[in-house]
């Protein structure tokens, strides 16, 4: 199939396609007699393993290992489970920190609401974000 209907079929723009190939995520295609990446259906699921592999957090290179393991013989899932494990743990990280985060917020809004506006020092850019 031409890379406009791979396209279409796997949601995946062509301009990503060729980046995927340029980077290894995908073997290049055959051509046709023309010139045209004539590709096989096999790559729908592999675009659908890379679009699933993106939606987990994973990054393209990862993924990438992950594809080159399973091209070299290898079999991938203990690689993957602990890509997974260490994806969870950046994830428990994120929500500690966005949970500081927005304690901080609210102590800043808090603060914010005994402020008068007045007495702001022309100094200072803002009186609430900073020292008090």
């Amino acid at each position: 199939m031409l890379i406009g209907e791979l396209a279409q079929r796997s949601g995946v723009p062509a301009k990503t396609l060729r980046y995927y190939e340029e980077i290894g995520l995908l073997r290049p295609p055959a051509r046709s007699a023309s010139g045209y990446r004539d590709y096989v259906d096999e790559v729908i699921d592999r675009l659908a393993f890379i679009k699933s592999s993106q939606a987990l957090g994973l990054s393209l290179g990862e993924i990438r290992s992950v594809i080159a393991m399973r091209e070299d013989g290898d079999e991938p899932c203990g690689h993957v489970l602990q890509l997974l494990v260490d994806r969870a743990a950046e994830i428990d990280r994120t929500i500690r920190d966005l949970r500081a985060l927005k304690a901080e917020l609210r102590l800043l809004v808090d603060r914010a609401k005994s402020l008068d506006p007045a007495d702001c020092d022309a100094d200072r850019v803002c009186h609430l974000i900073g020292p008090p």
